[in-house]
């Protein structure tokens, strides 16, 4: 899969600025990483250090591709830290070469729409930017809230289920749904 280099980009929404990682976001997105009911369908909180590991490191893929890294999301209206929103190309799973989109918000910012606003965003990048023909999202079979948010962006569950590579066979989260969207069609 060759995926285009460009300068960083920053992407807007009616609500949302998807952009690059400032320093003053580390604390807030440290915060959310810490949070039991944000991480219920990851394998643990994060600490400090394995957060912040994060965002430097969405940070060097967006300042070395312009996008490559899950953006740092932001309410226009008030500048207030929501979380990371973006496309992300994983390697070692069972259907990579791919893009995956993908989300992370702080719980005070759930319910109003963001997840699905802000990945919107990054579809249409990856669609008309980067010229993909399909982009793909996955997460734990039990992750209800993540697969409506899917479903609502358009994408299609896959009839089969995987098991995650970075995780034991017997782990309550290793079996995962893969959902797939497809560039639309020129007319």
């Amino acid at each position: 899969m060759d995926l285009a280099l460009l300068p960083p980009r920053t992407l807007h929404t009616a609500r949302l600025q998807l952009r690059q990682w400032r320093a003053q976001d580390l604390p807030a997105f440290a915060a959310l990483n810490a949070d039991p009911e944000v991480m219920r369908h990851f394998p643990a909180v994060l600490s400090r250090a394995e957060s912040d590991a994060i965002a430097l490191r969405c940070q060097a893929l967006i300042a070395e591709r312009g996008w490559g890294g899950f953006w740092a999301v932001e309410e226009r209206r008030s500048g207030a830290f929501v979380g990371m929103i973006g496309l992300h190309a994983p390697a070692h799973l069972p259907f990579s070469p791919c893009v995956e989109v993908g989300w992370r918000l702080a719980r005070a910012h759930w319910g109003k729409g963001y997840a699905t606003e802000g990945a919107a965003a990054a579809l249409r990048f990856a669609f008309e930017v980067l010229g993909l023909e399909e982009v793909v999202s996955f997460t734990s079979v039990h992750n209800t809230r993540s697969e409506a948010v899917m479903q609502r962006l358009g994408m299609r569950r896959d009839a089969t289920t995987f098991l995650h590579p970075a995780l034991p066979a017997g782990h309550r989260l290793a079996e995962h749904c893969l959902y797939r969207i497809q560039a639309p069609a020129v007319a």
